[in-house]
């Protein structure tokens, strides 16, 4: 059975912690159901299993069984992201890049070359997340809808203030989700715009957390 020394362990358990942390970071950033510390964890869960399944390698042993495990697993995970409303699917974008905090973590459980691999996996799920978002707001009009969620102070006439907002600026309203929010006085409202091509949809964002009675907003 073969075990790595503990300095080892502890340098790919902290690079898991990193290279995880970023991804999720940026998740965070956006108001996303699973952020930094779920991506962290698994991350560091994935690079655990993957050096305990290295101590089993052996004649009679498949290090992989226990990778293979994890693939699977983190599609629970996932699926817990991912939620409907109306015509709309939400969460799709944060259970992929659950999955693809997994695979950094295996790479750096392996250890050795595979450390640049996970490097180089990170900084492409980063710029997929961040760069390929943007240019495909600016660049992409075929689908220009997104869902929208906002938690916002429950009174009377609070959707008619963010609906004549985005009237204003020529924000096409395709649906409305609204639901009790977990705090005393609050809403949930997940709205499916139209976003003019003149407008990325982290612009929109911005406008909508300007509105009056609007405490958070994300879309996905």
């Amino acid at each position: 059975m073969f075990v790595p020394s503990d300095l080892s362990v502890i340098i790919r358990l902290l690079m898991a912690v990193v290279l995880g942390g970023l991804i999720g970071l940026e998740r965070e950033m956006h108001d996303k159901p699973a952020g930094f510390r779920t991506h962290v964890l698994v991350s560091v869960g994935a690079a655990l299993y993957m050096i305990v399944s290295l101590g089993f390698n052996g004649p009679n042993m498949d290090p992989a069984r226990i990778a293979a495990q994890v693939v699977t697993g983190i599609g629970f995970l996932g699926a817990g992201t991912i939620f409907r409303s109306g015509s709309a699917t939400k969460g799709l974008t944060t259970a992929a890049s659950l999955w693809a905090a997994a695979g950094i973590g295996l790479s750096v459980g392996i250890g050795g070359a595979f450390f640049r691999i996970a490097i180089y996996a990170t900084l492409i799920v980063l710029s997929a997340l961040i760069l390929l978002a943007r240019f495909e707001s600016l660049f992409v009009p075929r689908d220009r809808r997104r869902l929208f969620t906002l938690t916002m102070v429950d009174r009377p006439g609070q959707l008619g203030i963010v609906g004549t907002k985005l009237g204003e600026i020529g924000v096409n309203i395709r649906s409305v989700d609204i639901s009790q929010g977990e705090e005393n006085e609050t809403l949930i409202m997940n709205l499916l715009l139209s976003i003019p091509s003149e407008f990325t949809f982290d612009d929109i964002k911005s406008i909508i957390r300007d509105i009056e009675g609007v405490k958070a907003v994300s879309w996905d």
